[in-house]
């Protein structure tokens, strides 16, 4: 398996000061919107997929932080179905047809279900939350994500007795998205949580940011949204969902075990083995700021790992 993998003097000047945010709005102005968007140029099914996230509320959990600008969000981050750079996936995910889509949920259950993404949101109330998303290489955004609390889904499939963990999986077809023609990870991207992790109100399924539709190039239609833990583990363009008694294999800890475990919840005392976390840079930010425990959630979640060694189960 090939593995990218950078040292920490093969950070390229375009990430120290992030190439995609002064770029963004060229390219937005330049034609970029549709991509920017996500959505299909017929205009009809852009109106549709829009009004199909109907009227929000905002959600007690929003950070009152600067939002960070929407050409910035949806230009530059990690979705290396569509490539490997940050830049790739807004140049590369019109080739995803995030409609219509259907999500799986199975396991351990007592209603397993296929449900339409579109009914799915068009039945379940949605709210707006402001979360500080930390991301695996020190950088960091303020995203006004639009969506609803996974625990809401995980209800209303019953899990049984024996379900102790949720596991999730990201599409699997490589003419959508052409990333998985690399063998850069295993192929669908997984992850996962501890089914108390997924119950907790802070997790959501996020179908929107910025009061739109999710773009592609931010895993639409649906994806998770885990704020006191690494970007990697908020997967994106999620297909199925299955509650297991055992832990589930995760991408990136299959693919680098020692590196990228499977909680990564964000703690500025653990530092990777290649490079600090106790510093993270805000998007559009030139100086670093502490980072937070929890990534400042540890009043909301710090009980959920009580006894836990955080540097053996990072």
């Amino acid at each position: 398996m090939l593995i990218r993998i950078r040292r920490a003097g093969d950070v390229r000047e375009s990430e120290i000061t992030p190439e995609g945010l002064y770029l963004s709005r060229r390219h937005f102005l330049a034609g970029g919107a549709a991509a920017a968007l996500g959505l299909s140029m017929n205009p009809a099914r852009a109106e549709t997929a829009l009004r199909a996230l109907g009227p929000l509320r905002k959600s007690g959990f929003s950070a009152t932080e600067e939002r960070t600008p929407y050409e910035a969000v949806t230009s530059y981050n990690n979705f290396y179905e569509f490539g490997l750079d940050k830049e790739d996936p807004a140049a590369n995910a019109h080739t995803l047809k995030p409609r219509p889509w259907s999500l799986r949920v199975e396991g351990e259950v007592m209603r397993p279900q296929t449900l339409e993404v579109d009914d799915l949101i068009a039945k379940t109330p949605l709210e707006e939350r402001i979360y500080r998303l930390r991301c695996v290489e020190a950088w960091s955004m303020v995203v006004p994500w639009v969506g609803f609390p996974l625990s809401s889904l995980l209800k209303r499939v019953e899990p049984t007795g024996k379900a102790k963990y949720v596991a999730f999986e990201t599409l699997h077809d490589p003419k959508q998205m052409p990333g998985q023609n690399k063998e850069a990870l295993e192929w669908p991207y997984r992850e996962g949580l501890r089914l108390d992790e997924a119950m907790h109100p802070l997790a959501i399924l996020a179908v929107g940011l910025y009061g739109r539709v999710l773009p592609n190039q931010n895993g639409a239609p649906i994806r998770l949204v885990v704020p006191w833990k690494y970007g990697f583990k908020s997967i994106k363009s999620i297909v199925r969902i299955r509650l297991t008694e055992r832990q589930p294999r995760t991408a990136w800890n299959v693919a680098a075990p020692d590196e990228y475990g499977f909680y990564a919840n964000v703690n500025p005392d653990v530092d990777h083995p290649r490079w600090s976390q106790a510093k993270e840079r805000r998007i559009g930010d030139f100086f670093r700021r502490d980072t937070l425990m929890f990534n400042g959630y540890g009043d909301e979640v710090a009980q959920l790992y009580s006894g836990m060694n955080l540097r053996r189960y990072f």
